[in-house]
């Protein structure tokens, strides 16, 4: 149980990392120095901890979990209905799975939960890495010490700056990893 809290309330490293560090997921279009990925992880950080003690834990994730929740629960009741679910999900009144239409809107529903489940896989790789002083929590030295890390590894050349052609080099490797544990996992 403390493995998935801390997972789950350690997916901003991840985020942060992904987003400036790891393959692929970096909305940028050219180049970003490693000051611009540690400010933009300070931002996250911040958003993260909601209750502003200067970690990341579990009741930065309930908090989020609630808020989530709020935002989903459209009428207030407390309950979820499929309809609100749906809308959250782009589904309009589709089950997931119904690929009919125009195949690009019909599928969006179905590869935002997927992207989210692989996200989820990530997310607690990065926070097992993320939590060093295993406490269950994760400081903000220790989320900045992890995208740096992340960002170290992506920047091939080392020249504190990740270019386009080291981003796509990185997602085309963390791709390839991704594959192959899936390909395994499915073989066992």
């Amino acid at each position: 149980m403390k493995k998935t809290m801390l997972a789950a309330g350690t997916a901003v490293l991840a985020m942060a990392s992904v987003a400036y560090a790891a393959p692929g997921m970096m909305r940028e279009k050219g180049p970003v120095t490693q000051a611009e990925a540690v400010a933009k992880a300070d931002e996250m950080f911040a958003k993260m901890d909601v209750n502003g003690d200067g970690k990341l834990d579990s009741a930065d994730r309930e908090a989020r979990r609630a808020e989530m929740f709020d935002r989903i629960d459209t009428d207030g009741n407390g309950v979820i209905s499929r309809e609100e679910f749906a809308a959250k999900h782009g589904m309009h009144g589709k089950r997931h799975g119904d690929h009919e239409g125009d195949g690009e809107h019909a599928m969006r529903g179905h590869r935002g939960m997927m992207g989210m489940m692989g996200m989820m896989g990530m997310m607690g790789m990065m926070g097992k890495m993320a939590d060093t002083d295993g406490d269950g929590a994760v400081s903000k030295a220790e989320f900045e010490a992890g995208v740096k890390t992340h960002f170290a590894k992506v920047d091939t050349n080392g020249d504190g700056t990740i270019s386009v052609e080291e981003r796509k080099a990185a997602h085309d490797a963390m791709r390839a990893k991704w594959k192959e544990r899936r390909a395994a996992r499915d073989a066992g």
